[in-house]
């Protein structure tokens, strides 16, 4: 059963390395994330799975040890899923779960065994939903690093240049985030979040489903759209 959640963003720009001279731009996240990590180790999981959105070959199961890195972003730094041997298949984590990896890192996470899940952008809501209540099987107290941004098109220079129904998306995520409504996250359009690039839909409709039956309350705490990217902190016990 999910006992526990966190939903945190993925840009690689959240490790300092990366982000170099702009790092202390992303400082209230970073802190916002290490809350919401505090609030997993807390909940004293048996397994805690992180799972954020990828694209192939990065989709798929994880074992706990898998690494990755940021080379691809210029910088010598290295990460790995919890402790092990890093049998992968020799596949590496893909850029949302290798965020999480630092996340889980730098708060020195050492509460349960942990492993990945690389999700599929278009995957549809249901299977989403679906995979959720098998994670929530996994073990008597579950707990999910979820990784995923909201929309890419709150200005002119965001990424995916300015959508006038970006910020409305952004606000229904992050009142649903906040509040553990389950209907409101499930009823996510796939259809326009992929138009708005909003990477997160799937991710938080696989901790709707997970989270069926658990009674968990929902708190907000990050919301805000440096870069014209919306970033969303929330914790789930």
């Amino acid at each position: 059963m999910l006992v526990a959640a966190a939903v945190c963003p993925c840009p690689p720009l959240l490790v300092p390395e990366v982000a170099a001279g702009a790092a202390p731009e992303l400082d209230t996240v970073r802190a916002a994330c290490a809350d919401a990590l505090g609030v997993l180790a807390a909940a004293r999981p048996d397994l805690l799975v992180v799972i954020g959105p990828a694209e192939q070959p990065g989709r798929g199961a994880f074992p706990q040890g898998s690494t990755g890195s940021f080379r691809g972003f210029g910088v010598d730094v290295d990460v790995r899923l919890g402790d092990g041997d890093g049998e992968a298949g020799g596949r590496e984590l893909p850029a949302s779960l290798a965020v999480g990896a630092w996340l889980l890192d730098r708060a020195g996470w050492a509460s349960a065994p942990v492993e990945g899940l690389g999700v599929g952008e278009p995957l549809e809501a249901e299977r989403c939903v679906r995979a959720g209540r098998q994670i929530a099987e996994r073990a008597a107290r579950v707990a999910m690093l979820v990784m995923g941004d909201g929309t890419a098109c709150r200005t002119l220079k965001a990424p995916g240049y300015l959508d006038e129904r970006a910020a409305p998306f952004d606000a229904e995520a992050a009142r649903a985030l906040g509040s553990a409504d389950l209907a409101a996250i499930k009823a996510l359009d796939p259809d326009l979040a992929h138009r708005l690039k909003a990477s997160g839909r799937a991710p938080w409709q696989v901790l709707a489903g997970a989270a069926e039956d658990a009674g968990l309350a929902g708190e907000l705490l990050h919301d805000d759209a440096p870069y014209g990217v919306c970033y969303l902190v929330a914790t789930w016990s």
